[in-house]
């Protein structure tokens, strides 16, 4: 490493530590384990990502999508810290199973659709989460309508000094001006301000309070054979969460840095950080975005920036506590706000007239799901509904590639004379490109038709690229009903992996062996043998299974 780059390290990992520092106080407040909690998350995540994960240049810690997952989880087990510490564990453990798995690749085909319905009901969570703190009224446990019905009281009497130092953060946090953000970021300027007018002005506001000083309470994992199966189901939404999060993240880094991050070995970073958190009692998290750009434009490059802001985050609570003590509440409260209306996927929704209905309908599902039930339901519903979505549009272009005409070959009629060429007695069946599930169902319908109108019917899977199972078996049931309504069928082109997938689900076993060829002409001079039979016998050819 030269000096030039080592400095663009020590650089980003300084102002990356200064953007994660409020980001991590205020989201572990709004958990619910308390601002250390939050701080030993970054930590944790941020330095354990950094040193074995796959995005070099990638500032973890904890995020908005984790905090509201792990707020659910402490409010499930407010009384029982241990057992809320043992699923962050599990988590992390998940997390690293799928890296070893190889799940890591496959996130990037999740729908963008479902991606921004899931993010911008995240950001919708934070925000209606803060309203009360900002208003100076007390936490209500519960989720998003739980917070809103305790609205209108808090409206009714708010605290004026909470009131004002979180207006006063959350208009520093949009107004900031652009060409001072990247020396001096708009949350830590939130955060000065905010909590200097708290101190010399309005001292009424809630502030933080003591923050305990020293090594965290090492947590054992609290595990019964009972309780695995409880813990699993939030422990699976925390690794996915955490993954997704993450890659999204780790794809923003490689878009600024034009690299390409390891996403199975980021997954392995991510599950040793959040497998830390838990062990230390802190709030669990992921790539964090803000803190991945504020690095990248200082300079940072290698995991030394992420490791870099880790220490010195740790050293703020090993000896400087004290600063974050008379920091407000409403303030932190205010920033989140603003993180949350910045989580919030305006580009699309600023386009959602101009986007396909039904991808439409698939984000606005995975946000009411995400705000009113919760992110698990969210995240499976959306994909599911996404691939019922995909499968049409699959489906449309795969039987377009069916082309199922009468083969009028002038030469055919002037052999047999004593056919009547209106009845078109021969038939090809071409099967171009690949064919899934999503054409399965319909593709034995389409044809299905044509096949009474022939006395041989042809298929040419000569262009044939690829099927699946499911398309197989529909092959097998024309293939079937081709043979019970007394017509003679030829193969044609059958090779590579088509012919070993349809060979080995015995699609063609009432085929006769003779009855392939590898040339349309063949299939021709095989018709027009078949068709003789047919003219001599006065019925259909029958073909012998």
């Amino acid at each position: 490493m030269n000096s030039s780059a080592f400095l663009g390290d020590v650089f980003g990992g300084f102002t990356s530590a200064i953007v994660i520092l409020p980001m991590a106080l205020a989201f572990g407040i709004a958990s619910g384990l308390g601002p250390v909690a939050g701080i030993y998350g970054a930590v944790a995540v941020g330095f354990f990502a950094a040193v074995f994960g796959g995005t070099p240049s990638q500032i973890s810690g904890p995020t908005g999508p984790m905090t509201v997952a792990m707020a659910a989880v402490v409010t499930l087990y407010a009384n029982d810290f241990a057992s809320a510490f043992t699923i962050v564990m599990l988590a992390g453990l998940l997390q690293i199973s799928l890296g070893f798995l190889r799940i890591g690749s496959f996130v990037s085909y999740t729908p963008y659709s479902v991606i921004s319905g899931f993010m911008t009901g995240i950001g919708v969570i934070i925000i209606i989460l803060q309203i009360l703190t900002i208003l100076g009224a007390e936490p209500v446990p519960g989720g998003p309508l739980v917070q809103i019905a305790a609205w209108p009281d808090a409206i009714i009497s708010p605290n004026s000094h909470d009131l004002a130092v979180g207006l006063t953060a959350l208009a520093i946090c949009v107004f900031w001006p652009r060409r001072i953000r990247g020396f001096l970021p708009p949350p830590l300027a939130a955060l000065v301000v905010g909590t200097c007018v708290a101190l010399f002005g309005l001292t009424e506001a809630r502030t933080i309070g003591a923050i305990p000083a020293g090594l965290p309470v090492f947590q054992m994992p609290h595990l019964e054979w009972g309780s695995i199966g409880i813990f699993l189901e939030p422990a699976l939404v925390l690794a996915l969460l955490g993954s997704i999060d993450s890659l999204l993240t780790s794809l923003i880094a490689d878009s600024q840095t034009r690299t390409r991050h390891d996403p199975n070995r980021e997954l392995v970073g991510q599950g040793l950080g959040n497998l830390a958190a838990g062990v230390l009692g802190a709030l669990p998290g992921a790539g964090a975005t803000m803190g991945t750009v504020t690095n990248i434009r200082a300079g940072g490059r290698s995991p030394l920036a992420g490791a870099l802001a880790a220490v010195l985050l740790l050293c703020l609570l090993l000896g400087f506590g004290w600063i974050a003590e008379p920091i407000p509440l409403a303030v932190l409260a205010g920033i989140l706000i603003k993180v949350g209306w910045d989580i919030i996927d305006w580009r699309f929704v600023s386009h959602l007239r101009a986007i396909r209905l039904e991808y439409v309908l698939i984000m606005l599902l995975t946000f009411l799901v995400t705000v009113l039930v919760n992110l698990v339901s969210a995240v499976a519903i959306g994909l599911i509904v996404a691939g019922v979505v995909r499968s049409r549009d699959l489906e449309r272009k795969e039987l377009e590639n069916v082309v199922s005409v009468p083969l009028l070959d002038p030469d055919l009629f002037s052999t047999l004379q004593d056919l009547d060429p209106y009845n078109m007695p021969l038939g090809l069946i071409k099967l171009r490109g690949s064919f899934s599930i999503a054409s399965a169902n319909e593709l034995t319908r389409l044809i299905a038709a044509d096949i009474e109108d022939h006395d041989v019917i042809i298929l040419d899977f000569s262009e044939t690229t690829s099927v699946d199972d499911s398309a197989a078996l529909a092959i097998e049931e024309l293939v079937q009903a081709v043979i019970d309504d007394d017509t003679a069928c030829v193969v044609l082109g059958l090779s590579g992996d088509v012919a070993r997938i349809l060979q080995s689900l015995e699609v063609f076993r009432r085929v006769p062996a003779g009855c392939f060829v590898d040339s349309l002409d063949e299939a021709k001079e095989l018709s027009k043998s078949l068709l003789r039979e047919r003219s001599a016998g006065g019925a259909k050819p029958v073909i012998a299974g």
